[in-house]
Formats: structure tokens, C-alpha cells, sequence
């Protein structure tokens, strides 16, 4: 039926069903199996949820690979009868699904590692196909000595859900009577050897973000490297190539074969290997195992503490507990059966640059945070609510101008596309999306429809914002007007956030600027709806950040001063400080955008804050008398200021000259004081 030679196969036509075919190795199998002669047809199953990332995988493929809608966590694999007998002769069912993170939660890894396979199992019988399952080196857990292709329960101690659920699966493969089956075991799988290419970060991954840190030392720092263990490592394409010959091997059934490299290797062999590609310092000598097994043993509260700072450096603490592979695994069967196709593993270190390089370019977790050379926000994306008109409008055109793709949102589509066309014409790169923050449908289908249009999101400008000058004696049958501001200057930007949080984990980077205001700072009279609803602002900013600093998603609150925009015209003469240009409001954005400080503060702000701090009382005595000193606006007051009479002819008066409004200047030793708090920035 099959003849090999050289990796080439010759058999009869030959029929599949492939769990996982969308994943890291299944998706290059389908490919393998399509380049064998007499493949006539392989089905896919997906869930239809991802029927989309099928139709992505299947540009890659021919009319000979369908999908098959069902989910590896449902009864039976969620397909009726008449759908099984619809799949006619089927030769060989391929399970390569499963979960493979090692950090999953164990129910997961339960319901998809177990119950999926027992459900692909029972597949594999109704359709009288032999069954070729994925297992795992897993599967033998810390023994201590030699492990064969012929091993499996040696009494071998399971550390992680993934071990254990790894083992009950391919028990249930091994105990099933009457399934013809075949198991793979492959060791810790890495890129492609020939191209790099990874889709996630796992097994030595999770190292090359700490080995890139010691990139930045001088070349000329010596450097030594504890013995952590050693690993095994193979090249996804090996594990296919292999896989797709042994599959097909006559007289293999029930057999296992394990898809490891002969050799072994550790921390020191990896970092040697990637040195020439990542820059790093030479490597000239080792520290022994004793001094690295202290803390990879830790138990208690101290592996609490080690975890946590395993994870700053980007290194789950859960692959530390597994970081040493005990067992030694043989694969003389496997040797054997691919004698004479070529199939074998490459040494790592003729590969690892490959990997370095495809790593850096795409997987590196701080990719996204590098700035252009060309400019800070050149290239980036940012997403500025509230763009139609005053700080949104100009802060748009000024993040614009320094090179970044702007996402302006805002109710008024009119003044969105007058912006767009006026960076557009300056050379910029614009997009309007019609969005109100107050609605969550409308928020979340925007921030959907802008990450299906252009991949990503850097920043988020939340600006949209809504003010009310009334004092609380005029509001006592107004809560609508607490209402409204507070679905607009709070729940709105909570709502962008929350849109952009599982994104931004994904990517490792995000960063927001709320445009709060200096009145959080003051205290202000006349401002007991806004205030409070950008002080809670300034409060999530500030909670949320210190839960997602490992994830590099950090926060910007300034506390604008008073703005000249359409916002303030109710009450633009009853406030005692003159305003700032939306465009000096706009370069603030810039900088917190760019330079990302906690908060950005004025002069005046400040002032206030040491205030309230030290003299409490005199401050609430000078805004009291602020509070008298500047009344209610006829609106506020709820009556309509009586326009003045036509005169019975024409008479010209004389305009009053306008007398400059001075400048509050600081001086420049307490700017430079101010400047050493830190977190706060003029």
C-alpha cells in the first residue's frame, strides 16, 4: 500500500478528519497530507465560531479540504448521525487538538485534552478509521531514567494538569478495545527550522524576552548562566515530516513513536545558540545546579514571591516547576521507520538564529512598545473619542502630524469627515467612526469593526466629555444632569477600556490618556457633576493600572486646565482663570502619549494640592469665596437673559479695549522641584 523513500509516499487514496487542523501543527499537516499523492479529501473539524480562521487557513489549501462544524468540548463532538454518514469512507482520523499551554486552567485542559479525545475516539470507531493521536513527552512526567517508546504508567509522578490530562488522554487511546490507533509524542515543539515561523510563545520562548534584556549589556560583559536543566527540543516541521511518513507506514499500528531530538539541551546551549543572532555578551562559564535549585524548588509563600517575579520578566511560574526534563527519552523505533526518507532533527544551534529572528519580529512581547525611529508615534494607532470638535479636534490633527494613524470617534459624522479631510490633505492618516461612549453595543461593535480593518490599537485618547457649571442648591431636581455626565466623562471611557483590554493583553501593550481636568485637584465650586465623574476617571486609571502593569498596559491622567472650547461657552465669563488653546491642551496629549507619565499636572493644580494637604481650611475659605464671587449662568439659574432692544437708530458705540489676562508664570527652580515628584509632570 505505501512505499517510502527519501520522504516521498506512494499509496492508495486515502480520506481524513483532522481536529486542530487550524492550529500550529495540524494546519501545516493538512498541508503535508495535500502533497501526498492519492490524498482525496480531508475535513476539518471547527468550531463555527472559527469558520473564519478556516477560510484564513484554507488560502493555503485546495477544494479538497472542508470544514466539518463541531466543537472537541461537546457530546459526541457536536455532530449528528446524518453528519458522520455524510463523511462517507473515512481512512484516517488525525487528533492533534488539544490545549498546550501549560498555564491553562485545569478545567480547560480537562474538558478539551480528555473528554475531547474521548469524544474523538468514539469518531474514530463509528467511522472504522484508524485513529492518530497527538500525545506528549509529557506523558512521563518527572521519571528519573530512560523512557522508551513502549513505556507509559511507570508509577511516574504528573506535576501540572497538562502532564496529567496529557497521560489520561492517551490511556483512553491505549485502553479503548477494537480502535486501531497510532501515538505521536512529540518533544517540546518550536518553529519552523527553515523559516522560524512560531504562532505562540511557549517552552524556551518564555526565556528569549529575558535573553533579549541581556542584549542591551556591552558587548564586553562576561556572562554566566546557571544550569536550569535541560529540555528537548524539535522543529515543527520535523514533527510533520515525520508524522505524515509514519502515519501511512505499513504494520505500525498500536504502536508509539516518540519525536525527539538525540540530544538534550540546556539554558547555556540555547543562549550560545541565539548569541550570534540576538547580540548577546558572550557566555564564559556557569554557575553549578545547586545554586539555580533553590529557587526553581521554592515552595510556600517564597514561590509566591518567585512567581511574581518570574512573571514581570515575562516567564510563567509554572513553567519554572517544570523547567528541568527529567526523563531521557529514546526513539529507536521512530529511527528506524524514517531510515530511509532523510527525516531527521536538526541541531539546534544550525536553526536557533532562524527562531531569534522570526521571534523578534513577531512574537517579541515588547514589539509593539519599540518606537520608530523616525519618531515616537510614527506608525502607531490611536483611537481620540470625543474628535469633532475643541481637544479632540486638535489633538487628532496633532498626533497625526508626528506620523500616527488616527481613529477619530465622535456623534457628529459631518465633523468627523471634515477632520479626516483635513489631515488627509496635510499627509496624514485618518478614519472616522460615528460612535457614542454611551452606548456599550455601539462602543464595542466600533472597537470590533477598527481591529478587523486595521490589525491593531496603541493608544486610546479618551476625551469625549460632557460639562456642567451649576451649584448644587440649583440641582436639587436635576439628578439626570449627575446622570448624564457620568455615562459620558466615567462609563464611556470605561467602556472603550474595557473594549481594548483583551487586545491589549494579547499584544502586551496599550496605553490611555484620559483628559481629566484640574478641577479634580481644586475642588471647584459649581462642579459637583463633572468633577466627581473625572475624579472616578482619575480612580480606574489608577486601580486598573497597578493590576495590568505586567501586561505593559499603563495610564496618562491630565488634569487640563480650563480649555477654549465650545464646551465652556455657557460659562466662559464665570470662571476665574483664563482658558488655554485647544491646540496647548493638544500638545499635552502629545506628551503623555509619548512620554507616558502617571499624571500631568499644571501650576495651578499643584498649588491646590499642597492646599488642601496643608492649610484645608484656607482652602475651602478661598473657594467658598469663589463660589460667591462668581455666580450661576443664566442657564444654570434656569432663566433666559433678556436680549438687549434694537436701537431706534443706528448709534456707534465705542467697544471696550479687552485688557490681557496675564500669564501665570511659574518660576523656573519650582518647575524643576515639581519636576523631581514623581509621577507628576507640568
Amino acid at each position: 500500500m505505501l512505499t517510502c523513500a527519501r520522504g516521498q509516499v506512494t499509496m492508495t487514496r486515502m480520506r481524513y478528519v483532522v481536529t486542530g487542523g487550524t492550529g500550529f501543527i495540524g494546519g501545516r499537516l493538512i498541508t503535508r497530507l495535500l502533497a501526498l499523492p492519492g490524498t482525496e479529501a480531508v475535513h476539518v473539524l471547527v468550531r463555527r465560531d472559527s469558520l473564519g480562521r478556516f477560510e484564513r487557513h484554507a488560502v493555503d489549501w485546495d477544494k479538497r479540504v472542508s470544514p466539518l462544524v463541531g466543537d472537541l468540548t461537546s457530546a459526541d463532538l457536536g455532530l449528528t448521525g446524518a453528519a458522520v454518514a455524510e463523511l462517507g469512507r473515512i481512512d484516517h482520523v488525525v487528533h492533534c487538538a488539544a490545549i498546550y499551554d501549560i498555564t491553562a486552567a485545569e478545567h480547560r485542559q480537562r474538558l478539551a485534552n480528555v473528554e475531547g479525545t474521548r469524544a474523538v475516539i468514539g469518531l474514530a470507531r463509528a467511522l472504522d478509521a484508524t485513529l492518530h493521536h497527538v500525545s506528549s513527552i509529557a506523558v512521563a512526567g518527572t521519571y528519573r531514567g530512560v523512557f522508551t517508546e513502549d513505556d507509559f504508567d511507570v508509577a511516574q509522578d504528573l506535576p501540572t494538569p497538562y502532564h496529567r490530562t496529557k497521560f489520561e488522554a492517551e490511556q483512553l487511546v491505549r485502553t479503548t478495545p477494537g480502535l486501531r490507533y497510532r501515538i505521536y509524542r512529540p518533544a517540546v515543539v518550536v518553529g519552523d527550522s527553515r523559516t522560524g515561523e512560531m504562532d505562540k510563545i511557549d517552552g524556551p520562548y518564555y526565556f528569549f524576552g529575558l535573553l533579549a534584556k541581556l542584549a542591551a549589556l556591552p558587548s564586553f560583559t562576561p556572562m554566566v548562566l546557571p544550569d536550569t536543566g535541560r529540555t528537548n527540543i524539535v522543529p515543527v516541521d520535523y514533527v510533520v515530516d515525520a508524522m505524515a511518513v509514519l502515519m501511512h507506514a505499513d504494520g505500525r499500528d498500536r504502536q508509539t513513536f516518540h519525536l525527539t531530538a538525540p540530544k538534550t539541551i540546556g539554558l547555556r546551549g540555547i543562549y550560545r545558540a541565539v548569541a550570534p543572532a540576538a547580540g548577546l555578551p558572550p557566555l564564559v562559564g556557569s554557575l553549578p545546579r545547586v545554586a539555580a535549585a533553590p529557587v526553581l524548588q521554592l515552595g510556600g509563600r517564597a514561590k509566591v514571591l518567585r512567581n511574581m517575579a518570574a512573571t514581570q520578566l515575562g516567564i510563567p511560574g509554572e513553567i519554572l516547576d517544570v523547567v528541568e526534563l527529567a526523563p531521557t527519552f529514546t526513539c529507536e523505533r521512530t529511527a528506524e521507520a524514517l531510515r530511509d526518507t532523510g527525516i531527521a532533527v536538526p541541531e539546534f544551534r544550525t536553526y536557533a538564529p532562524r527562531l531569534w529572528r522570526y521571534w523578534a519580529r513577531h512574537l517579541d512581547p515588547e514589539r509593539a512598545r519599540r518606537d520608530d525611529p523616525a519618531g515616537p508615534l510614527v506608525g502607531k494607532h490611536v483611537i481620540i473619542t470625543g474628535a469633532s470638535s475643541g481637544i479632540g479636534h486638535a489633538s487628532a490633527i496633532a498626533v497625526a502630524a508626528r506620523g500616527a494613524t488616527v481613529f477619530a470617534l465622535a456623534r457628529n459624522g459631518e465633523a468627523l469627515d471634515g477632520l479626516v479631510a483635513e489631515i488627509r490633505r496635510s499627509g496624514g492618516d485618518a478614519h472616522a467612526f460615528t460612535c457614542d461612549v454611551t452606548d456599550s453595543a455601539a462602543v464595542e461593535h466600533t472597537v470590533k469593526d477598527i481591529l478587523d480593518r486595521f490589525g491593531h490599537v496603541d493608544y486610546l485618547v479618551n476625551n469625549a466629555g460632557r460639562s456642567i457649571r451649576r451649584s448644587v442648591s440649583a440641582s436639587t431636581d436635576r439628578l439626570h444632569d449627575y446622570e448624564r455626565v457620568m455615562a459620558v466623562n466615567y462609563f464611556g471611557p470605561v467602556r472603550m477600556v474595557l473594549a481594548l483590554l483583551p487586545h491589549w493583553r494579547e499584544r502586551r501593550f496599550g496605553h490611555v490618556v484620559n483628559v481629566s481636568s484640574a478641577g479634580v485637584q481644586a475642588n471647584s465650586p459649581k462642579y459637583s457633576a463633572y468633577i466627581p465623574s473625572k475624579a472616578a476617571l482619575d480612580a480606574f486609571a489608577e486601580v486598573v493600572g497597578t493590576e495590568t502593569l505586567s501586561d505593559h498596559i499603563t495610564f496618562t491622567n491630565i488634569h487640563m486646565p480650563l480649555v477654549k472650547t465650545p464646551m465652556i461657552t455657557p460659562s466662559r465669563r464665570l470662571n476665574p482663570m483664563p482658558p488655554i488653546s485647544a491646540e496647548h491642551a493638544a500638545a499635552m496629549v502629545v506628551r503623555g502619549l509619548v512620554d507616558k507619565p502617571a499624571r500631568i499636572d499644571t501650576p495651578v493644580g499643584t498649588l491646590a494640592d499642597i492646599g488642601t494637604y496643608f492649610t484645608p481650611r484656607l482652602s475651602r475659605r478661598v473657594l467658598h469665596q469663589l463660589y460667591l464671587g462668581y455666580p450661576d449662568s443664566a442657564a444654570a439659574r434656569g432663566v433666559s437673559e433678556p436680549r438687549p432692544a434694537a436701537p431706534s437708530s443706528p448709534v456707534r458705540r465705542p467697544e471696550r479695549p479687552s485688557r490681557p489676562v496675564p500669564a501665570v508664570r511659574v518660576p523656573r527652580p519650582v518647575k524643576r522641584a515639581v519636576r523631581l515628584v514623581p509621577g507628576v509632570h507640568w
